[in-house]
């Protein structure tokens, strides 16, 4: 199954009840990446803009430009020295304005994903784990990393 980003049902954060937020497929910044751009919203988001030439709102994700594969282990040791990693990128970029009578500028949340070849493979319910708590973090802190991001407070 791949990525198809369909309606998403948005976390909690102050102010906002229920947000929702309705993709539509874009044009990828790069030929290993799929992008989605926001064109409307729901749910209570007062002040929220939809996807702009001026005030971005997109999601992509990107995966390796080349996938590599665990290498031979050496013969005499059993060894796999230098282990590559394939690395996953997945950026969410709204444009914002600072202050009044200001230019939009790019707010960017990026979280990046390394995977050591061969634990797809090898164990791949570690990295299904790896990743269920990752998302399940950020989603049970949804309202204090909102706070952090606004007060500075951590």
């Amino acid at each position: 199954m791949s990525i198809n980003l369909t309606t998403v049902t948005g976390a909690t954060v102050p102010g906002f009840t229920t947000p929702t937020y309705t993709p539509v497929s874009d044009i990828a910044p790069a030929i290993n990446a799929k992008q989605w751009a926001i064109t409307a919203t729901g749910g209570t988001q007062v002040g929220v803009d939809v996807n702009t030439v001026s005030k971005p709102f997109t999601f992509s994700f990107f995966r390796p430009a080349i996938l590599k594969a665990l290498p031979q282990a050496n013969p005499v040791t059993g060894v796999v020295k230098n282990i590559p990693l394939n690395t996953y990128k997945a950026i969410t970029r709204k444009g914002a304005m600072p202050s009044a009578n200001q230019a939009s500028q790019m707010v960017k949340i990026t979280t990046i994903i390394e995977v050591p070849a061969g634990v797809d493979t090898y164990e791949p319910e570690d990295l299904k784990a790896a990743w269920s708590l990752h998302v399940g973090a950020l989603n049970q802190q949804s309202l204090g990393i909102a706070d952090t991001l606004l007060s500075g407070v951590l």
